[in-house]
């Protein structure tokens, strides 16, 4: 059998498929659909200090190229969230990556710390970089307040750091090294990109706030570009991990993160369209590598 298995931070993974915040359900409810000791982790829905409401309906529209959505990090908080999702955490055959957002560094270092305290979520994610809400970019757009809030949620927090980073800002080269330098332990690139849809019909937006999140295929050679230049620039000499995220719908396409340079491969939109399709793509990943007669990690990086 080919070995997949990558390392995450402090975390070995079976393999290097993740699915990605917000798509999973709040705490692995996917696993319903889909066997979740066939991939190497779920990211738990992003949770705030206070409960979200999120946006008002419609939510999500359907593009041709991928999917338009503004939920705006709705959830049920951090104290409903430690009392009734955490828990889950144990029953889960997957390792568990817990999504922090928040308003202020005070918010994200009390979510992430409210986290910490459950030995089954071993990784944070910071999710800096969330275009649906008013704030969601804050964070994510400026450097000097990037590493600020990093550097504030490493030193509260036991569990290895992951920043989640929006191709938003055009060149995020100063925002990695940013994260990096803050103590991140590894990089998910990238988040949704900013996009407005018309209804021609009605003149209208196709979801009511108007600019949302666009992912799914359209985003993918974004994506594929931005991780190639990070790991290329900042990554590669720092050993920081990269989780490739975004437009991942065949195994090509996580393949092609890899060879670009991420040592994971983060699934998102697919699932919507798919349940099982993270294992399917496990599974023909493993093939691929096999067929490379060369470990995963070695081919992380290939194309130059």
């Amino acid at each position: 059998m080919t070995d997949l298995s990558v390392k995450l931070g402090t975390e070995t993974l079976r393999n290097p498929i993740i699915l990605a915040a917000g798509t999973c359900g709040v705490m692995g409810e996917i696993k319903d659909a889909i066997d979740l000791g066939q991939i190497g982790a779920i990211t738990t829905k992003s949770i705030t200090h206070e409960p979200r409401v999120g946006n008002e309906p419609h939510r999500v529209a359907d593009l041709p190229a991928g999917m338009l959505n503004a939920i705006g990090l709705a959830n049920e908080g951090i104290d409903s969230f430690m009392e009734h999702q955490a828990p889950k955490a144990a029953t889960l055959n997957t390792t568990v990556i817990g999504s922090v957002a928040g308003e202020s560094i005070e918010e994200y270092v009390h979510v992430a710390g409210a986290m910490c305290t459950s030995e089954y979520i071993k990784l944070i994610e910071l999710n800096v970089s969330c275009p649906n809400t008013d704030d969601g970019l804050e964070f994510g757009a400026s450097p000097p307040l990037l590493q600020e809030l990093v550097s504030a949620v490493v030193e509260a927090c036991d569990r290895p750091v992951i920043v989640k980073l929006s191709a938003a800002p055009g060149d995020i080269s100063e925002h990695a090294t940013a994260a990096v330098n803050a103590g991140a332990s590894a990089l998910t690139l990238i988040n949704t990109i900013p996009a407005l849809a018309i209804d021609v019909h009605t003149g209208k937006a196709r979801i009511t706030r108007g600019i949302g999140g666009l992912s799914g295929e359209g985003i993918h050679p974004i994506a594929v570009r931005v991780v190639h230049q990070m790991y290329q620039h900042i990554c590669k000499e720092r050993d920081i991990p990269i989780i490739g995220t975004g437009g991942v719908t065949h195994w090509e396409d996580a393949a092609e993160f890899i060879l670009a340079g991420a040592s994971c491969v983060g699934i998102g939109t697919a699932s919507y369209i798919n349940p099982s399709i993270s294992s399917q793509i496990s599974a023909q990943l493993a093939s691929w590598v096999h067929k490379q007669n060369k470990p995963l990690s070695s081919l992380v990086g290939c194309f130059c």
